[in-house]
């Protein structure tokens, strides 16, 4: 319910009902122009209709009737004709704010949405206009990043909420700062990796190389700086990403970065790491690492060999991370294309570079820290290569990790808290573990329907504007108190309220794909023989076909002719074009991105020589792998079922959708007793309930209903869709549909005795002496002709 002051309550309470609106439509208020207004909220769902659960999303509609102004009527200034001054304040697509109040002055937001339609009627003095709520925003082609499931070896690597959450990242709806910069413009900073955390381990932007185990990890929205976050179950939590781009090394600087809890976390944990895996020629990697140490307020950077302390460190020394508790933004820029250390070819090609690293720190209280930049060479100085890889390392729960590249050792301190976003949307708790992301089509807002359908949750624009998605927890157990008591001497106006049978569902089915024994093979593996020399500072743009079942491809790694890829897609590239020439590392920046069934290569040549594509042995240099699962997952079904109400009401069967968003047994296990819960008994339904108009209630609202005039209730409701109405004489019209939070258990007087289903009389069967007093002898009953069957029946 939303908030109101003390004087909007009293007013209610006192019965006043002097109403006052406000009508903006391009940021103009036309109240003054407004004949009528209607919104109406609904949840779309495919349970039965009684069924003491609701599911879908709901999309709020405004419908408004304006007349002119200034002596000119409604058509003459808001026709699709009409001069664009006036004209463009109801065109569609423009923006709408309704809210109304009593006459308190406080006035309460009842929708926010845009413009749908227009309709002026020619010769009157009405122009109507239909307006939809924040659903319009979703209406691009909803598309989800597909990781390869062979990085979470068999685990979970997304969920239902964070599919939610990235489709409404698409469309700029955020719950937590977004990627820095969206799109990839050579020459200018970029997003590479972004990794909300939000429920899951794909990213955004690139895609995961390792995910931890179930049991050492779970999703908290109570412990995240912004929405939701991952929380160790013990010290030392490890994950790891792919960015969409492999930059070069050395090169320009890039920003990592991550926003951790210190309240929340490992037992005994104090420290957070974030570091770089860089492909070299050889068989090893270089690695860079920021390691924050709250325990004992000392930053520790690293620049060496991978997984080895053979390298250099810098320290800086912060006293504020000593007992200073919350959220923590931490992050480094580490610039490979400055440092004056390091070794060239002789031709002022760098070979070797020591890598500047500059520690950023944000307070919780906004106190923002850093130290002077470090160089960690000569010993920590790294050859040519690509990044390959980020790492976290985390003792605290953990939101929103970004990787930005084009960021130099300059790079202004200020700028590490991003101010261009604003929060559109909350979250719920995780629900529904993908081991494989599902192949989802149609926008954003057909997808988001899809999931809440599945999951049994809800997904709605509120009276703000404010996404609000909420899983199949919410109804799980019925209130004990309502948040507005509405009565038949006070409020109500008119009610109905119906039981049906339909509404009961006792034996409940939840299919689900189980993916455990699906292993992943090959699908097409593209030998490109036709890529062109990349001339110094310049690019190459190939594109792909891909089948939609197909998993995403991660951007290749130049080949140094000694290490073995894992998903198998490489290139390489020489300075001469000719069998044998030695292999280029840290001189070809590879990027992948995928839209739809099309994968976009961006190969850029970052050296001050061509390059070549050629293969060790001569022939085809790319080589691009997709992967696919090898077989479909084997459908398998939850099954809940009440035997009290068995009892009562018989065996009522229901099955839920077969969908590619339930993946394993527990989580099915889950919806099918919730389903259960819902179902084992009819809850009553009310509809057409007339009540005095209260701006506060809202979809998903407890209220008391209490009724001793007509049919004698005292009942707790949930609000499943509700319309309001203001006509031209000012009088408002509020009708609610209620769903009753709890039953009645079904039939219980032991006075009544059920009549039977069948007619006993139909079967009596005569008695031996019947059949000899209507046939006295032998020959008697043998003239009839008749069978034993016949003689003994009626």
């Amino acid at each position: 319910m939303q908030p109101a002051d003390a004087a909007f309550a009293a007013a209610l309470v006192a019965g006043t009902r002097c109403y006052g609106h406000t009508t903006r439509l391009a940021g103009q208020d036309l109240a003054a122009q407004v004949q009528s207004w209607r919104v109406e909220r609904a949840y779309t769902t495919d349970l039965p209709a009684a069924m003491r659960a609701f599911t879908g999303s709901s999309s709020a509609q405004l419908d408004l009737r304006l007349c002119g102004a200034y002596g000119v009527n409604a058509p003459a200034l808001y026709s699709p004709w009409a001069p664009t001054g006036s004209g463009d304040v109801v065109r569609p697509g423009q923006s709408v704010v309704q809210t109304t109040g009593l006459n308190t002055g406080l006035q309460l937001p009842v929708f926010r949405g845009t413009v749908r339609s227009r309709s002026a009627d020619s010769g009157t003095d009405t122009v109507q206009i239909t307006a939809l709520d924040g659903a319009e925003r979703l209406r691009g082609p909803a598309h989800l990043p597909r990781p390869y499931p062979a990085a979470g070896a068999g685990r979970p690597i997304a969920s239902a909420t964070w599919c939610v959450d990235e489709l409404l990242r698409q469309a700029f709806i955020d719950t937590c700062p977004p990627p820095r910069y969206r799109d990839e413009v050579d020459g200018a900073p970029a997003t590479l990796l972004y990794a909300s955390l939000h429920g899951g381990f794909a990213a955004t932007h690139g895609t995961p190389q390792s995910v931890p185990d179930p049991s050492a990890y779970s999703w908290s929205r109570a412990a995240a700086p912004y929405e939701l976050a991952v929380v160790p179950a013990q010290s030392g939590l490890t994950m790891s990403w792919k960015p969409r781009t492999l930059v070069v090394v050395p090169g320009s600087g890039v920003l990592l970065e991550v926003t951790v809890n210190t309240l929340v976390g490992a037992p005994r944990g104090h420290r957070v790491s974030l570091g770089l895996v860089l492909d070299r020629a050889g068989s090893d990697y270089g690695g860079i690492q920021l390691t924050v140490d709250f325990a004992t307020g000392v930053v520790t950077a690293f620049s060496g060999l991978y997984g080895s302390a053979t390298g250099q460190s810098a320290t800086w020394s912060f006293p504020t991370l000593v007992g200073s508790t919350g959220l923590w933004h931490l992050a480094a820029v580490v610039d490979t294309g400055q440092s004056p250390v390091g070794t060239s070819d002789g031709r002022g090609n760098w070979v070797t570079r020591a890598p500047v690293v500059v520690p950023m720190l944000r307070a919780p209280d906004g106190t923002l820290l850093t130290g002077p930049g470090a160089t960690l060479g000569p010993a920590g100085n790294q050859p040519l290569a690509e990044i390959v890889g980020v790492e976290l390392v985390t003792d605290f729960a953990a939101e929103c990790l970004q990787l930005t590249g084009g960021i130099t050792a300059q790079w202004p301190l200020a700028s590490l808290e991003q101010r261009d976003w604003s929060r559109g949307a909350t979250l719920d708790e995780v629900t529904l573990p993908l081991y494989s992301v599902p192949v989802v089509s149609g926008s954003q807002w057909d997808v988001i329907g899809e999931i809440a359908k599945a999951a049994l949750g809800t997904a709605e624009f509120d009276e703000s504007g404010v996404f609000r998605w909420r899983n199949h927890t919410r109804f799980l157990t019925a209130p004990t108190r309502p948040q507005r008591t509405l009565t038949s001497v006070g409020e109500i106006a008119s009610l109905t309220v119906s039981e049906e049978i339909d509404a009961c569902r006792n034996y409940c089915v939840q299919p689900y794909q189980d993916w455990s024994q699906v292993a992943w093979t090959t699908e097409t593996v593209v030998l490109d023989s036709q890529v062109e020399m990349i001339p110094p500072n310049d690019q190459r743009v190939l594109t792909y076909l891909m089948d939609e079942q197909e998993y995403d491809v991660g951007a290749p790694v130049p080949d140094d002719d000694v290490k073995v890829q894992p998903d198998g897609s490489v290139l390489r590239f020489a300075a001469a074009g000719v069998a044998g020439a030695a292999p280029a590392k840290g001189a070809i920046s590879t990027g992948a991105t995928r839209s739809g069934g099309t994968l976009t290569l961006t190969l850029r040549n970052r050296s001050t020589v061509p390059l070549y594509p050629v293969a060790r042995a001569g022939g085809s240099s790319l080589q691009v792998v997709t992967h696919k699962p090898q077989s479909d997952p084997v459908q398998r079904q939850a099954v809940a079922q009440d035997p009290l109400s068995q009892a009562k009401y018989g065996l009522q069967q229901y099955t839920a959708d077969a969908t590619g968003w339930v993946q394993d047994p527990a989580t099915a296990q889950a919806l099918a007793n919730a389903l259960g819960t819902a179902g084992a008994f009819p809850a009553p339904l009310f509809g057409g309930v007339e009540v005095l108009y209260d701006p506060r209630l809202q979809l998903g609202d407890v209220v008391e209903l209490v009724d001793f005039s007509g049919a004698y209730l005292d009942q707790l409701a949930w609000v499943v869709g509700l319309t309001v109405e203001a006509s031209e004489d000012g009088a408002v019209q509020q009708t609610l549909t209620l769903r009753g939070t709890a039953a009645n258990l079904g039939p219980g007087n032991p006075a009544l005795v059920p009549d039977p289903p069948v007619d006993a009389a139909v079967w009596t069967r005569r008695s031996y002496g019947q059949v000899r007093a209507g046939y006295p002898t032998y020959g008697d009953l043998t003239a009839t002709g008749a069978s034993c069957r016949d003689l003994l029946s009626h």
